[in-house]
């Protein structure tokens, strides 16, 4: 059981470190660096799965260690143990030895964070074993009562739960609880020797309760079946360019993969990014505001503060159009001359931080969705998309869509199958014609990956007009 009546004694528990000699480490490592901090954490983590009617994982680890990362100019030195202790820590501080001595003024801490967005609660403990399992038992047996054309039926449901503490040399220390967990359901259809699936998840910040509720769960089996079925009927998807409508929410994850990893700091100060060197021009069609913020209450993505301490906040990328600022960690901001925006995130303790997205989104406009439908003469309508490849240097990507229609006339068509969007994030920004007033974000699903780190990431869009989008078909 997770102990909650002093969630920091996790990070202290052997007793072999006290936070004062951490504080006391933090000053001796870190003497010689322009920046740095002490990151130490203990994790929680369970998953459990069901297929084909069994359990066939049950998951639970829990783990402690620091990172100690030591900054010098633009030279970075990190070492981590999963060892807790003072001699650990020295041990790690000898790595930073190898790194220049800083020739000017130490960089300010963080500014203090009076915004709490998550319950400190574990999920984990809140629930019993057997009722995680009886969960997903019901959805399985509730899916496949659902239609008869259902042959097989997978649910999931995770949750961790995190305490993390960053401790400067300057006397700087935060401390941060982060719970998250997810439900997955993902659905067979088969029907006259035809298989097709479908899938739908959902989570956040927060406690399994709400996965627990009749109307979240039954919504998930709703939709991982409506899109399996949907899929049994398509016919294969045309080629070639054409109008694009991408629906609301999820598939801004094409937004986040094509557009926003090249609005990050690291990457423009580098000059690697399409976007570097060129704040204050247009890069993107007017009424166009993409928008990264990781103080959204509850959401995957979301943050009290980042892994370096910095609280996390609204920060514009790109503005009506014209691109304002990138995402920036410590380093980055430092050596760019402008303000770390709560965007240095890490995998856990193991990694060293990195400009990294929160929640990334493009806020709603004016155009009604309906409206939008009727301006398409021959194009397809994405509503959801699965695996992408894209290209940070470029922009340039490749979407797969897991739920997609033909449009012709204004009018929904019949759904279609092996649709994938060809294209770059830079030009497709400036192809928008229509932006619907119906910003959704996403379920809570998402997942980052950069530099071999994954983190959770939320994404979101309205309903978006594209002209001109290649389209890759099998028909």
């Amino acid at each position: 059981m997770t102990d909650l009546t002093d969630p920091r004694s996790l990070l202290y528990r052997s007793g072999q470190l006290s936070p004062d000699e951490a504080q006391a480490l933090a000053r001796e490592t870190l003497a010689s660096c322009d920046d740095g901090e002490l990151f130490l954490q203990f994790v929680a983590a369970e998953s459990f799965g069901f297929d084909d009617g069994r359990l066939k994982t049950a998951d639970y680890s829990r783990d402690a260690g620091f990172g100690l990362r030591g900054v010098s100019g633009e030279m970075t030195g990190f070492a981590h143990a999963n060892d807790i202790s003072a001699a650990a820590i020295r041990r790690a501080g000898e790595t930073l030895q190898l790194l220049d001595p800083a020739q000017g003024k130490p960089a300010a801490p963080p500014r203090l964070n009076n915004l709490h967005l998550y319950t400190d609660a574990s999920p984990l403990d809140a629930v019993p074993f057997a009722e995680k399992v009886k969960l997903l038992e019901t959805i399985d047996a509730a899916a496949r009562a659902r239609d008869p054309r259902v042959s097989q039926v997978s649910a999931s449901i995770s949750g961790s739960w995190s305490v993390v503490e960053i401790v400067r040399a300057d006397g700087f220390v935060a401390t941060d609880i982060r719970p998250l967990v997810r439900l997955n359901v993902g659905i067979v259809a088969e029907s006259n020797g035809r298989r097709e699936t479908g899938s739908f998840g959902m989570g956040g910040r927060w406690l399994y309760d709400r996965l627990f509720q009749e109307d979240s769960w039954n919504r998930a089996i709703d939709e991982a079946l409506g899109q399996a079925l949907t899929n049994l009927e398509s016919v294969e998807a045309p080629a070639g360019e054409m109008t694009v409508l991408l629906g609301p929410g999820w598939p801004g994850v094409l937004l986040h993969e094509a557009i926003g990893h090249g609005l990050e700091g690291d990457f423009n100060r580098k000059g690697t990014s399409a976007f570097s060197g060129r704040i204050g021009e247009r890069v993107a069609a007017p009424g166009i505001t993409v928008v990264d913020d990781g103080s959204i209450a509850e959401r995957r993505g979301s943050l009290s503060i980042d892994d370096e301490g910095t609280p996390t906040g609204e920060t514009v990328l790109i503005e009506d159009g014209i691109l304002k600022g990138y995402m920036q960690d410590r380093l980055n901001a430092r050596l760019m001359g402008v303000e770390p925006t709560g965007n240095g995130r890490r995998e856990d303790y193991a990694h060293a931080p990195m400009p990294r997205m929160t929640n990334t989104f493009m806020r709603g406009g004016e155009d009604d969705p309906e409206e939008l439908f009727s301006r398409v003469k021959n194009g397809i309508f994405a509503k959801s998309f699965g695996g992408g490849q894209v290209d940070i240097v470029s922009g340039k990507f490749v979407f797969s869509c897991t739920e997609a229609y033909k449009v012709e006339d204004g009018k929904l068509g019949a759904p279609i199958k092996g649709a994938t969007l060809i294209g770059d994030g830079p030009s497709v920004l400036t192809r928008v014609t229509g932006i619907g007033n119906d910003m959704k974000l996403d379920e809570g699903v998402g997942t980052c990956g950069k530099g071999g780190q994954s983190v959770p990431a939320g994404v979101g869009q309205p309903t978006l007009l594209i002209d001109g989008l290649t389209v890759g078909g099998t028909a």
